[in-house]
Parts: structure tokens; C-alpha cells; sequence
């Protein structure tokens, strides 16, 4: 398999590196692109291949990944020359299926796909949306962003909330981590004792609810006795509107996509 990406910015560039670092393809076999090939010469000494030619760099290849700009996608596209049968993946937030099928011409596999920053270490949640495209196709596409992280096909309407959710939400819980360091500085810790005590904590909190499939309620019911320090904590926080706050801070990134 051979894989072209089109826009060699920090996505493109982090798929690049997860799909090679996986296995998946090797090196030589992806493709990325961008006006200014001094920008990704180093993914070139690592054994990548780089152009500034979409054309030439989509020649030979089974999936072509566009993670460009909204404002490009559009004229990147219409001056393409796919293959009937190819996968085109696009991770542009905003634009539509059916815009992408109309600029990419017919006998195009399309898809879209969101994923977040966590890509960079092949942790993503990556949100994926496709129409009438064959199964083979799909599970192509479902095979490459394991090797990232964890896809999860869902209905194009939901791009945008996928998007506050999954991707804006890398800033809501870094936020969050930011808080409790700060919090735990307060109580006595250094900055790099309480950095890494909150992050492992995060860590481990959600690995309790993907590994045993459990409700957050239930994991909160195991640390809080009678009367205790965590439902003090707990309660403290509610009374300062700290889920009315994060369900408000969702709710207002999503209306600013929506404008």
C-alpha cells in the first residue's frame, strides 16, 4: 500500500510518522506534500518521500489523506487527478461529503476523518464519516487510524460536535491537568511532583473506564466514603458550577462552529 498526504503541517506530518512508526506502510511509501519542501526535509532524511506535486505524489498511491486548510481544500482538490478507485481521506474540518465527492470526480472512495492532537503519539480518537463507499474500502480506513488510536465511524451530522468533543476536548482536559497541578503546587508538592502525579492520575482514570467499560459515576462511588475528603472535594467544586461550566464551555464551542 502506498500513501499519499496532501498538506505536510503538523497533522500530516504526525500521521505520517504514526503510520510508519506502526508498521503499517513503510516509509518509503508515503508521500507527503508542500509548497516549501525545506519544511518537512527532515521527514525526507528519515527516509519519507516529499513533493511539491500533489499529482506526481497521488500517482501510485491506494489512499490519499488531504489534511489541508478549509480555505484549499477546494482548489487542491479540482486540480487533482484521481484514479477511479482510490481512498480519499480528508481531514479538513468543515467541508462536506458531498462537496468533496463533487471536487475529487467520480469513482473516488470518500472519506472524512477527524482526529485530535493526541495523533502525535498514536493516541488519537478519530471520528470517521463515509457514504456509499465499498466495505473493503472501509475497513482499510478503519484499519489505518488504529495504528493512530481509536476509530469511531458515526453519522456526518456529528462532524462538528465530534470536533468540539474529541478535539477542542484535548484543550478541556489539558486544562483540566493544568488545575489540579496547580492545586496540588498549593497543598505543598513541587511543580514536577504534582505535573506528574495529576498526569498519571488522568491517565489512569481513563483507563479504568476504557478497560472495564464502567460508568464514571461508578469509578467516583469507589473514592468517595461517608463524609470523606472526595466528596468534600466533590461538592465544593459543584457548588462553583464545575460540570454547568465544562457543559457550557462544550456547548459555546460548538455554537462558534455552528456561525
Amino acid at each position: 500500500m502506498k500513501i499519499a498526504i496532501i498538506g505536510g503541517g503538523n497533522l500530516g506530518c504526525s500521521i505520517a510518522s504514526g503510520l510508519a512508526a506502526s508498521g503499517f506502510v513503510d516509509a518509503k511509501d508515503i508521500c507527503i506534500t508542500r509548497r516549501n519542501l525545506q519544511v518537512i526535509k527532515h521527514l525526507g532524511e528519515k527516509g519519507f518521500c516529499i513533493s511539491n506535486d500533489n499529482n506526481k505524489a497521488i500517482e501510485d498511491a491506494s489512499v490519499v489523506i488531504l489534511a489541508v486548510k478549509p480555505f484549499q481544500a477546494k482548489d487542491v482538490l479540482e486540480q487533482m487527478k484521481f484514479t477511479p478507485g482510490q481512498i480519499l481521506i480528508s481531514t479538513v474540518t468543515g467541508v462536506w461529503l458531498k462537496d468533496l465527492i463533487a471536487w475529487a470526480g467520480e469513482g473516488v472512495e470518500v472519506f472524512r476523518a477527524m482526529p485530535n492532537t493526541a495523533i502525535a503519539v498514536r493516541k488519537s480518537v478519530t471520528c470517521i464519516a463515509h457514504e456509499k463507499v465499498k466495505p473493503e474500502s472501509a475497513e482499510i480506513v478503519s484499519r489505518l487510524f488504529e495504528q493512530l488510536g481509536s476509530p469511531v465511524v458515526i453519522d456526518e451530522k456529528l462532524m462538528d460536535a465530534a470536533t468540539v468533543v474529541g478535539a477542542c476536548g484535548i484543550a478541556y482536559v489539558m486544562r483540566f491537568i493544568r488545575a489540579c497541578t496547580q492545586g496540588g503546587i498549593q497543598i505543598g508538592f513541587s511543580a514536577q511532583q504534582a505535573s506528574l502525579i495529576v498526569e498519571h492520575t488522568v491517565n489512569g482514570a481513563a483507563a479504568l473506564l476504557i478497560e472495564n467499560g464502567s460508568h464514571p459515576e461508578q469509578e467516583i462511588d469507589k473514592v468517595t466514603t461517608p463524609r470523606g475528603c472526595t466528596i468534600a472535594g466533590l461538592n465544593e467544586m459543584e457548588h462553583y458550577g464545575f460540570s454547568s461550566a465544562v457543559i457550557k464551555g462544550l456547548t459555546a464551542s460548538y455554537d462558534k462552529i455552528l456561525e
